[in-house]
């Protein structure tokens, strides 16, 4: 009697687990990119109010080589850290747009675009760096590297919290809301950059020169904080489910809050706490970025079919 050979075992499926690694890490990367681009803006922030913005002279070098040990002091640290972080965000945007575009089947049709735009940016954002140190600091190349910076943030922040975001549609009237706060918001961060690289402020309490430019700064304030506590206000609005949306647009509101008040307590203190200064910086480099999250949460839904895993029956 003949013995019926004995059937061969069908191969294991892929494992969700293993075939949904990009799906896991391409958010993580961009959670630690928008991390590492407030710290640049900030970073450079302090780099300027140290004075520090030619620390190192040339450039991509510092003082000829890769790590000037003889040179050393806080403000040469300040601007090789700076030239350290803008690298290594680089080198993370031109990963995050690989593997956007290696895995595009996975995710949203907006990610490898977005991705794309970053890097390009990056790239603009060196060459203005560059730019910073041969010009000597020039006030209109100062204001650019900054809106480079920003525009960073923003964007960043907006495809962190697009990939992020799950459940129903933001309703149609919320997504321009988030977008007109960011612009208004960026607008007096650059007022405030154009300000600070011509040391107006400076000029204005010593020697009554250059008031123009911190009164334009002041009135700038008002319609990018009305703005962003309507914004907060609005989100009251918004269906079950939104969350995230409302205790986002929340903490933009405290951080206007507590953006005014370091303003007024920088110039009270005739910017002579650079704490403070840096603080400021920071505090809008912060606002920003929640107001990109918010924005983010209008984007498309990243619920892509997942083509690797097999259904079991």
């Amino acid at each position: 009697m003949a013995v019926a050979p004995s059937a061969q075992p069908l191969p294991l499926p892929r494992s969700a687990t293993g075939a949904s690694w990009p799906v896991r890490l391409v958010p993580l990367l961009t959670a630690h990119l928008v991390v590492a681009l407030v710290a640049l803006v900030a970073i450079g922030g302090a780099t300027r109010v140290m004075q520090a913005g030619l620390a190192c002279p040339d450039w991509p070098l510092c003082y000829g080589v890769l790590w000037p040990g003889r040179q050393w002091n806080l403000q040469v640290f300040l601007e090789w850290f700076h030239r350290l972080d803008a690298f290594l965000v680089g080198v993370a945007l031109l990963l995050l747009f690989a593997l956007s575009l290696r895995f595009r089947s996975r995710f949203p049709g907006w990610l490898p675009w977005s991705a794309g735009l970053a890097l390009a940016l990056v790239a603009v954002q060196g060459g203005l760096g560059a730019l910073t140190v041969l010009s000597q600091l020039a006030a209109p190349t100062v204001t650019l590297h900054l809106a480079a910076g920003l525009s960073l943030v923003l964007l960043l922040s907006a495809m962190h919290q697009g990939l992020e975001r799950r459940g129903i549609d933001l309703p149609r009237w919320w997504s321009p809301l988030p977008v007109l706060a960011a612009l208004l918001v960026g607008g007096q961060c650059l007022l405030g950059a154009a300000m600070a690289s011509r040391w107006a402020a400076p000029l204005c309490l010593e020697a009554g020169e250059g008031c123009h430019w911190l009164l334009l700064h002041r009135q700038g304030a008002y319609p990018a904080a009305v703005t962003v506590l309507l914004l907060a206000a609005a989100s009251l609005a918004l269906p079950a489910g939104h969350g995230r949306g409302r205790v986002l647009a929340f903490v933009a509101a405290a951080l206007v809050v507590v953006q005014v008040v370091l303003g007024v307590l920088t110039l009270r203190l005739q910017l002579a706490v650079p704490a403070v200064t840096i603080a400021h910086q920071l505090t809008a480099a912060l606002l920003v970025g929640v107001l990109g999250g918010l924005w983010g949460l209008a984007f498309p839904s990243p619920s892509v079919p997942d083509r690797l895993e097999v259904a079991h029956g």
